[in-house]
């Protein structure tokens, strides 16, 4: 293999390697809406809000997208290319009012095996070792947002909305029991557990809020 080719090859296995798992090593100001993805999905794979993305491009409540539609991730106030987007002259919104956190429970048994920010997994919740098809439940009442297995590195997953501040998300999933826009309780079987990394059973759990990752261990209850 000659120099040239070696360095096209070692330069592509970086850029697969930096586009691999569920985060990014860089903020695109703009994303292509692909089929099957919901303004949930593409919140979670960016950290963002869902609420913020929606009032950034004008979407109402966040039904209105559709395949090849360009959404901003980034609001009207900021860069010249985002203005460009819109086709609207830059201006600032008013936050959003932040709302309680609900009444959480675990979402399944077991204890904790990787920690919040921990290896492996995406390091943006919990894992919690069981076993293969024990229940999995909705750690507090809301709706689910997303069902399904899009989200590289989450597996069959499972998002609830609990208000417009909190969202949770139960990921590795064998089945899923619940579909989105179902109104969920607190307690509700939503899921059975599947295999994690290592291939092991394990429960992804997550709680993000305004968008953004928190350690779950902050909200559940001791045990």
């Amino acid at each position: 293999m000659t120099r040239a080719r070696i360095v096209i090859a070692v330069a592509a296995l970086l850029v697969l390697a930096g586009c691999s798992g569920t985060g990014w090593d860089y903020a695109p100001d703009t994303h292509i809406v692909r089929k099957g993805e919901t303004l949930y999905s593409i919140a979670w794979r960016y950290d963002q809000s869902p609420a913020n993305l929606a009032r950034w491009n004008r979407l109402g409540d966040g039904s209105l997208i559709y395949p090849g539609q360009v959404l901003r991730l980034t609001p009207p106030s900021g860069s010249s290319r985002s203005s460009q987007t819109a086709r609207a002259p830059a201006r600032s919104l008013p936050k959003i009012p932040t709302q309680p956190a609900p009444d959480w429970a675990w979402p399944t048994n077991g204890r904790i095996n990787v920690e919040f920010g921990g290896k492996p997994g995406p390091g943006t919740g919990i894992l919690i070792n069981g076993k293969s098809g024990q229940p999995v439940y909705a750690a507090a009442s809301g709706r689910v947002v997303y069902a399904g297995g899009g989200l590289i590195g989450y597996g069959q997953l499972i998002i609830l909305k609990h208000n417009d501040t909190y969202l949770s998300a139960y990921g590795y999933n064998a089945s899923l029991l619940v579909k989105e826009g179902q109104a969920i309780n607190k307690g509700q079987r939503i899921a059975t557990m599947g295999e994690g990394p290592e291939r092991k059973p394990r429960l992804h759990f997550e709680i993000r809020r305004n968008g953004k990752p928190v350690n779950p261990r902050q909200y559940l209850p001791a045990r």
